[in-house]
């Protein structure tokens, strides 16, 4: 506590104030600083996480392209090889024709019998 005159104890007590806000405002500092580069971390983090999956997307679509690009070249190769096939080798497609056309004559046999 501060005396009534100007005297050494009034002096002491200033230098104790002081000293006190001194180490109370390092303190309110350093939270504040704390406060700041937990918000800046987080901030940070938040923009790496953006950025990774951003990659990993990215990274997904090509390969799913990939993927895709790849089937429909086996798909086209395929149906050249099948369409190679029934040019050199009718005779399945002739076949079948024939199986449809005999398919046809039977129900119209047996549909006029029912007449």
């Amino acid at each position: 506590m501060m005396g009534n005159g100007h005297g050494p104890l009034d002096t002491e007590a200033l230098r104790e104030e002081i000293r006190r806000t001194r180490v109370e405002l390092g303190e309110t500092m350093e939270a504040l600083a704390a406060k700041a580069d937990v918000k800046a971390r987080l901030k940070e983090s938040a923009g790496q996480a953006r950025q990774r999956m951003r990659a990993q997307a990215a990274s997904t679509v090509h390969r799913m392209r990939g993927q895709a690009t790849q089937r429909v070249g086996v798909a086209r190769t395929e149906a050249h090889r099948r369409g190679e096939l029934a040019r050199r080798n009718p005779a399945p497609l002739a076949v079948v024709a024939v199986g449809a056309v005999a398919a046809v004559v039977v129900l119209l046999i047996v549909q006029g019998r029912r007449r």
